[in-house]
């Protein structure tokens, strides 16, 4: 029973880190990169598990997000977290998202970027982000 409780308390523990995260993320997007933030946390009608945690613009570009938060030395970085199932629910997203625009977007593309924040300990430290633009997501002729 202690183990049950645990574990539950741990999970939200990650849910707030990873909202953390998205936030942190979004406020770099936007000041850094001068991204407009459209939608966080979108999910698709059709399927309330597929979800997409940031639509942005850049430019003329609609740009997916895909936010992965770690704590500072993780062995596994955020970026190779996104692995052919994680991509398969993207896309699927994506489709859904595009479908529901009246105009189409002329270029679309994910990003991935990486949020590394300190522990609970050391919450004065920066944390620290990396942009990866235009993961591959969609194939060489998709049209949305």
């Amino acid at each position: 029973m202690l183990s049950w409780l645990k574990g539950i308390f741990q999970a939200g523990a990650e849910l707030n880190v990873g909202v953390r995260g998205e936030r942190l993320a979004a406020e770099w997007l936007r000041r850094e990169r001068a991204f407009v933030i459209v939608a966080s946390n979108w999910r698709s009608p059709r399927d309330r598990r597929d979800e997409i945690d940031l639509v942005c613009r850049d430019s003329d570009a609609l740009v997916f997000v895909e936010v992965k938060t770690r704590k500072i030395g993780a062995l596994v970085p955020g970026f190779h977290t996104v692995d052919t199932r994680k991509k398969r629910v993207l896309r699927r997203a994506a489709e859904a998202y595009l479908a529901g625009l009246r105009e189409k977007p002329q270029t679309f593309r994910l990003d991935v970027v990486e949020v590394a924040i300190a522990g609970e300990q050391d919450s004065s430290a920066v944390p620290e982000i990396l942009h990866f633009e235009n993961v591959p997501l969609f194939g060489k002729y998709f049209q949305g």
